[in-house]
């Protein structure tokens, strides 16, 4: 039998092959599993465990809330519901800068109700980047702020990062969304401070006065209503014991299709449009989920997380350079990884160091969460950089919006050094709620 550190030293080898031969993740991770698994099984019985291991994803009750939270992203997303909230965040700001400081608002209402980066940044960017652009803001603050603002979304409940990391974890959901709000409110003041600084700094960054058009009151509340309730039904059921994620986000949906259709806008081709992006994000993520449960059957088998975890810890690494190196480790795999993807790949092994070193699990997954959120603001497969840029490719270059991105970056970084030295910020809220 081969000695876990072949099987480790093996697994990535031919994953890093078969993502630098151009082969997407998910079938790249079913790949290097299979002649793994050929090892101990013969063929037939290969086939069977791997068509077990990906089929049985889908029958964990939990993991059914994920394309029920993805298309309840989509349906706000694609009614008016998420360009009303930018325009109210906008308009009924009267100070200068509003469009800047509006998109931070209306990208963290966003996140409120959507759990993924790539569409918070989408769906705000889409409506307030031509806007700002046109408005006379610097193309790299426009850029960075709405790059950035999207991953807000990843931070505030609910999250999909939040939600994956604790099933991999096996913690509470509902701890770990409620432990994300006051990280993520740090992050929204951050993300002022930096607008302010920015307008200081760089005179003429920010045009010296708005003339568009506010929004009226009726419209207003349209957009605000429906964030606020239906991020009240999400994180408050949860974490109440009301409903399971599952639970929550099934009603969330039917809540938000029929908000959406009376006072969003919405008509059925907008539906059905949301549900076809939904199939299409959950045919890739699906398919990850599920290749990911093989490969991490393939280490928990030869022992891997564990005999690694040992030899680490017979190195008597202090707790914090243990937690340094995983952060930095995470950081610069975000520069080649998106996160759902690191999430299945490397948290089954390295989330045994933390819980060896002493450290909270639910405290871990919010500084693993901002890392995730660092790693899609990260060329050169930084998600976020390429979703802002797709919207105005005429106006913006791709080192705009990464030039754009760096304070943010800066201030995501200090906010793991904040919840390092307090780590309450991060567990008071769920002891407080508990």
């Amino acid at each position: 039998m081969l000695e876990w550190y072949e099987v480790g030293l093996g697994l990535m080898g031919l994953l890093i092959l078969f993502i630098v031969m151009g082969l997407p993740i998910p079938f790249a991770l079913a790949g290097a599993s299979v002649p793994f698994l050929l090892s101990i099984q013969s063929f037939s019985t290969t086939l069977v465990t791997a068509e077990l291991k990906m089929w049985g994803v889908w029958v964990d009750y939990v993991l059914l809330s994920v394309p029920l939270f993805v298309l309840l992203g989509e349906l706000i997303g694609r009614s008016n519901i998420g360009p009303n909230l930018y325009w109210f965040m906008h308009s009924k700001v009267p100070i200068t800068g509003s469009a800047a400081y509006g998109s931070v608002g209306a990208c963290a209402g966003f996140g409120a109700v959507c759990g993924s980066s790539m569409v918070g940044s989408l769906t705000i960017g889409g409506v307030a980047l031509p806007a700002m652009l046109d408005l006379g803001y610097d193309k790299k603050l426009a850029s960075g702020v709405l790059a950035a603002g999207g991953t807000l979304s990843v931070l505030l409940p609910p999250s999909l990062i939040l939600l994956f990391y604790g099933i991999v974890t096996d913690q509470s959901i509902g701890q770990l969304f409620i432990a994300g709000v006051v990280p993520g409110l740090i992050l929204v003041s951050f993300f002022f401070l930096i607008i302010k600084g920015w307008s200081v700094l760089q005179k003429g960054s920010v045009p010296g006065a708005d003339d568009s058009e506010s929004i009226p009151w009726g419209l207003a509340l349209s957009a605000v209503i429906p964030v606020i309730v239906i991020g009240l039904i999400i994180t408050v059921s949860i974490y109440a014991g009301i409903a399971t994620p599952t639970e929550a986000a099934g009603v969330s949906c039917v809540i938000t299709l029929l908000l959406a259709m009376t006072i969003g806008g919405m008509d059925m081709k907008g539906f059905f449009e949301s549900i076809k992006a939904t199939m299409k994000t959950m045919g890739y993520l699906g398919l990850l989920l599920s290749s990911g449960v093989l490969f991490g059957f393939v280490m928990t088998y030869y022992q891997v997380p564990q005999e690694f975890t040992s030899l680490f810890t017979s190195l008597e690494l202090s707790p914090y350079t243990t937690l340094a190196l995983i952060i930095l480790f995470y950081i610069i795999l975000g520069m080649f990884l998106e996160p759902v993807s690191m999430t299945f790949i490397t948290l089954p092994t390295l989330f045994p160091l933390i819980q060896a070193s002493g450290f909270d699990l639910i405290w871990f997954g919010v500084i693993y969460t901002i890392t995730m959120e660092v790693a899609v603001l990260t060329p050169p497969v930084g998600l976020n950089l390429y979703v802002i840029q797709s919207i105005e490719k005429d106006r913006l270059t791709i080192i705009d919006v990464i030039k754009g991105c760096l304070p943010f970056i800066g201030a995501l970084i200090f906010l793991i050094v904040l919840m390092v030295v307090f780590p309450e910020l991060a567990v008071w809220l769920p002891n407080v709620m508990g």
